[in-house]
């Protein structure tokens, strides 16, 4: 379960003196652990009950820690109304009456002929490539089911996302093929 690399790989059945390593030199050794090894040869329908029962034990987003510190300030005043049960393309105007994880105000106006998300706040607007937001995650609000958080993954982990609270339900889906790249012109 070793590799040795001098120079390129060794082949198995040499020695070193064979490959004329000399006081001094460097070599690589490279290895993996039985549980490695049995992890890549195991079939992957025997792997993939652990993480579903992994995935059930997660508690939902809304219950952790630096969301409630959010979501217990309650509705903003000027949350945008929502349907529930129904799916609408995006308005033409900015989504607005919504927390950013701070718990200051956002909107998010959609510059479609700009390929532009902007996520406003008091302080600035940010202007964001739709093609540099990697992933777009979000959660009904337990509670109030027709509402969503939401968030945008700017960066290459999940320590990117901006966090919007109070996403009205009948945006969410246009919203994410909107930033995902799915959206049609009607």
């Amino acid at each position: 379960m070793q590799k040795v690399m001098f120079k390129g790989l060794v082949p198995e059945d040499k020695t070193l003196r064979e490959i004329k390593v000399t006081n001094g030199a460097k070599i690589m050794v490279v290895g993996s652990t039985i549980n490695d090894v049995l992890a890549v040869n195991t079939p992957k329908e025997a792997a993939q009950p652990e993480v579903k029962a992994e995935e059930s034990k997660k508690e939902p987003l809304c219950r952790q820690k630096q969301h409630r510190k959010v979501l217990d300030k309650g509705k903003p005043d000027d949350v945008m109304p929502s349907v529930k049960g129904v799916q609408e393309r995006l308005p033409t105007v900015p989504l607005s009456g919504m927390y950013n994880k701070s718990g200051g105000k956002v909107r998010l106006t959609f510059k479609l002929e700009q390929d532009q998300l902007w996520i406003g706040t008091k302080e600035r607007t940010e202007k964001l490539p739709m093609g540099s937001i990697k992933n777009v995650v979000s959660e009904p609000i337990e509670g109030h089911e027709d509402y969503h958080m939401m968030a945008f993954q700017l960066g290459p982990t999940e320590a990117s996302y901006y966090w919007v609270y109070w996403v009205p339900t009948q945006y969410v889906d246009a919203i994410k093929d909107t930033v995902l790249g799915k959206w049609q012109y009607f």
